[in-house]
């Protein structure tokens, strides 16, 4: 299109307001909530039975902020941090400038240990994830809302990789073993199971209203465009539906189909029982070039994952096989994984483990 022509259209579109429809205008205080953004938050409180629910542009910003926020509103507070937490976890404990502990990777007793060893009066939160994405294990969430509930404790759980994709109506692990109303804050993604972008917080009404009043990563950041919103709301009330169920039933049978095919094979994968199925390779070199000629033979991206993300030694391929995957597909990616393992000559697994 000629130069000039692009001038007049762009001159016409700002004209006639065409550009704002794409951005929300400004913060969600000030002029950046709409229609949307809060029928997509009604969406999010009723999916995890909260009052309330407050949208943000990433879950990433949604931990960081919340969790950097809570000592203004809890004066003292002390968080309780897996140690394997996201790092959107991490550094929302790391910034928020008051006490924290460090209890080891689903560990009950060492929580407990801590939870006793500090000032029974002092307001404690206990922060930790659902399903953890490097490994694909589960947090042990009935026995952390019971210590919660024995110390005080407020709970806060991370189901990025679980919304959608787990409980009746895509409600997370917590919805799925009825522990959702234990909990008092749940993160979640709309980026991930959800297909479009953004994160949240599902609360109360009033921690809602806290959080959105004091926490600098919601009052000063432009809210998602409107249009982001409506699509958002749109596929979690979808998933909430017996077609959603199905999807995620489907989803946990390739997932299933996956590890045996790859086991069948002696390939070392670690098998918690979640949808992610993680390929230990042990070597970052290995992993790359596992990763590329995967995806320059045969046409298949899977997921590379090296230091600092997991443990020197560790490194892997983690595979997340969807709904839509079929038969065929995933025959072509063991088959695949079967010859490109043989040519890179690492080892295998006993097939009788």
């Amino acid at each position: 299109m000629p130069k000039g022509a692009i001038a007049r259209l762009s001159t016409l579109c700002a004209r006639r307001g065409i550009f704002r429809i794409a951005g929300s205008g400004g913060t969600r205080n000030i002029s950046g909530t709409t229609a949307y953004h809060k029928a997509l938050e009604a969406e999010l409180a009723d999916l995890h039975g909260k009052e309330g629910a407050l949208l943000f542009t990433s879950a990433y910003i949604a931990n960081d902020a919340t969790l950097s926020t809570l000592p203004k509103l809890f004066p003292g507070l002390i968080i309780y941090s897996d140690a394997l937490n996201h790092a959107s976890m991490i550094e929302g404990v790391r910034r928020n400038g008051g006490a924290k502990r460090i209890f080891r990777h689903n560990d009950v007793a060492h929580l407990r240990a801590l939870l006793a060893a500090d000032d029974p009066a002092a307001p404690k939160l206990i922060a930790f994830e659902s399903v953890y994405s490097m490994d694909g294990d589960f947090g042990p969430i009935a026995e952390i809302c019971d210590l919660a509930d024995e110390f005080g404790a407020l709970t806060y759980i991370d189901e990025v990789h679980a919304v959608g994709m787990y409980g009746p109506r895509g409600g997370g692990v917590a919805e799925r073993d009825t522990l959702a109303h234990r909990i008092d804050i749940i993160n979640g993604t709309l980026a991930k199971a959800y297909g479009v972008m953004g994160g949240y917080i599902a609360a109360s009404a009033k921690m809602c209203d806290a959080i959105r009043s004091y926490a600098p990563g919601f009052i000063f950041t432009t809210s998602l465009p409107p249009a982001v919103a409506a699509g958002a709301a749109a596929s979690v009330a979808f998933l909430k539906t017996d077609a959603g169920q199905a999807l995620r039933q489907r989803h946990q049978e390739q997932a299933r189909v996956l590890k045996l095919r790859l086991k069948g094979m002696g390939l070392p994968i670690i098998d918690h029982g979640s949808h992610i199925v993680p390929v230990i390779v042990g070597d970052p070199v290995h992993t790359k070039k596992l990763s590329d000629m995967l995806l320059e033979q045969f046409g298949i991206y899977v997921q590379p994952i090296n230091f600092p993300t997991v443990p020197r030694g560790t490194e892997r391929l983690r595979f997340t096989p969807s709904p839509v995957h079929g038969a065929g597909e995933i025959d072509t990616l063991v088959r695949a994984m079967d010859g490109l393992w043989a040519h890179c000559a690492l080892n295998r697994a006993e097939l009788s483990a």
